[in-house]
């Protein structure tokens, strides 16, 4: 569940859709075409803008929360049937003016106020998630690629040791043994821990090139040192690379806390989360399927956006490049 790119995406990315050596950081005329394709993308508009949503809609979960009168942890009896088993009591789940989105079976929790708490966990673990795994793989793929040697085959050797490991049983292992204090800490430090290795290795790809330019010997022979040359020079001629492995890296993460959460080993309950909220409907799939439906849904939506989002900014960084 980790995100793992494929070959084509590597190429892709790493040869701006041509095959050869990366171009230099685009000028702001450039980027302004690269913008207004964006915008005339229906898709990647449709795609940003729900991912946009459900950002916003995590942000303001307290206020929304408010607005519908009831909170993730609170529980309302009324709503469900008691000689049905804790059916909720109604259309769709128990869908009403008191519940936009139905309660959960069995003890009337409000789904819409756990979707929207479930939205801020899954984001901020996803999204911190992201940022430690980009942060780590720009750092030690910039590292091993303008070093070479010694240094680059550490790196090289730590980083195929990760992408080869079983990550997934690792982390239910890791996740199961240790305690429940501070879960959110943990799986972002688990998830980024089997992430980095993956945008690392692009980025040694394109520094080993990079390094070799004219505007980098330049730099080398007027004096700058080189971590000047690291991350004035070459970083800035990464960017788009960077962008779009981590716009596809998102959604990766989003389904591994998801899945974790599924299991058993991810967030803990109380603490709303779509993964565990998908598990929790398991038993009522026959006679509540509103229940899973609703968070499965958000959850699909939102990975299918990002993952849409990630390649349709790919073919749109290629297109401009290939134009420059």
């Amino acid at each position: 569940m980790t995100f793992t790119p494929t070959d084509l995406e590597v190429e892709g990315a790493a040869g701006g859709g041509t095959g050869g050596d990366p171009s230099p950081a685009p000028p702001p005329a450039q980027r302004r075409r690269l913008v207004r394709a964006f915008l005339r993308d229906r898709v990647a508009v449709a795609c940003g803008v729900y991912i946009l949503l459900v950002i916003v809609m995590a942000l303001a979960a307290p206020l929304l929360v408010k607005l519908s009168g009831y909170g993730p942890l609170e529980f309302d009896q009324s709503a469900v049937d008691p000689n049905l088993g804790g059916l909720p009591i109604g259309w769709g789940g128990g869908i009403g003016a008191e519940h936009w989105f139905g309660v959960e079976p069995g003890n009337g929790r409000d789904i819409f106020a756990r979707i929207v708490y479930g939205a801020r966990v899954s984001m901020t673990i996803a999204l911190s998630a992201t940022v430690l795994t980009s942060v780590l793989g720009v750092v030690f793929g910039l590292v091993a690629g303008y070093f070479g040697g010694r240094v680059d085959m550490l790196i090289s050797r730590v980083m195929e040791f990760l992408m080869a490991f079983p990550a997934l049983i690792f982390m239910i292992a890791v996740l199961s043994a240790l305690p429940a204090e501070n879960r959110q800490l943990l799986l972002v430090v688990v998830i980024s821990f089997f992430g980095w290795p993956y945008l690392a290795r692009i980025v040694r790809g394109q520094t080993m090139s990079l390094k070799e330019r004219e505007f980098v010997e330049s730099a080398r022979a007027s004096g700058a040192s080189s971590a000047q040359i690291i991350f004035k020079e070459i970083l800035p001629n990464l960017a788009s690379t960077i962008i779009v492995m981590t716009t596809l890296a998102v959604p990766g993460y989003v389904g591994t806390e998801a899945g974790l959460s599924f299991l058993g080993v991810g967030v803990v309950p109380p603490t709303p989360s779509w993964g565990q909220m998908i598990a929790s409907s398991v038993p009522w799939y026959a006679v509540d399927p509103a229940y899973f439906l609703i968070p499965g849904s958000f959850l699909f939506l939102l990975v299918l956006s990002f993952t849409v989002l990630g390649d349709r900014v790919k073919k749109i960084a290629e297109s401009g490049e290939g134009r420059a």
